[in-house]
């Protein structure tokens, strides 16, 4: 069983063979490492950072960020899917992921700044903080990954995913306004068990990443653990703003 933030496949993690298909174009002298996982997540961690603060720029000399993050998000989303069919090119991809997500965190956190000063540094504070605690949890044992643990989190995930997704489509072609969108006690319930899902998400990255240095995938995939780390938590972050700013209205 796989880890859901959806990127992390089994098929992509545990059969080391099925690489033989890509060896005309990936040098497996060398093999994938936890450290240079690490590193090459720090890489990404930068330039999302480097883009979201250019759309943030952006949005405060009077541009409107809305193009730059409908855009950013789409084609963050594109670039996601086509990683994850065709790992062997996130050494390319994930870069550009990070470029493009952050268009979209840069305008998203700067519409958020406007409405509540100050959301933007908390939220930003949280996520890494969450990161580092769950890190923490991992790597002491304190917190194991069982194939019990997966399956709830994996479930809960695609849960969330669903009611988001239908709660969209409500909301698309119908007047209907779904729970979470207010700031009722019940909305904010939502927002926490939804970053605790979240959270949780981090220790099955974790322990992917583990086993696919583990397992000596290759070296191209220290470009896709770092990705799809990035994608837990780039939501973190989005649900951690969001329960935020519902408490901001209270």
């Amino acid at each position: 069983m796989e880890s859901k933030n959806p990127f992390f496949r089994t098929k992509t993690f545990s059969n080391t063979s099925s690489a033989n298909d890509y060896a005309t174009v990936i040098d497996y002298s060398e093999s994938m490492t936890v450290a240079g996982t690490i590193n090459k997540s720090f890489i990404l961690l930068m330039l999302l950072v480097a883009s979201a603060f250019g759309t943030w720029t952006l949005a405060y000399s009077g541009y409107n960020p809305m193009l730059l993050v409908i855009g950013g998000a789409i084609i963050g989303m594109l670039l996601v899917l086509v990683s994850t069919f065709k790992p062997h090119l996130s050494t390319y991809l994930a870069p550009a992921y990070a470029v493009f997500e952050g268009l979209f965190i840069g305008g998203i956190s700067a519409i958020f700044e406007v409405m509540y000063p100050g959301i933007v540094i908390q939220a930003v504070g949280a996520t890494f903080v969450t990161f580092l605690v769950c890190f923490a949890l991992y790597k002491y044992n304190i917190v194991q990954v069982t194939e019990k643990f997966k399956s709830v989190v994996i479930a809960a995930t695609l849960a969330i995913g669903v009611y988001y997704l239908i709660s969209w489509l409500l909301t698309m072609f119908t007047s209907f306004q779904p729970v979470h969108y207010g700031n009722s006690m019940i909305s904010i319930g939502i927002s926490v068990f939804v970053i605790v899902i979240a959270a949780l998400n981090l220790f099955l990255d974790f322990d992917q990443i583990e086993k696919g240095a583990q397992q000596k995938m290759p070296k191209y995939m220290e470009w896709y653990g770092a990705m799809g780390l990035m994608i837990t938590l780039v939501w973190l972050y989005i649900e951690f703003l969001r329960l935020l700013s519902k408490l901001n209205r209270k």
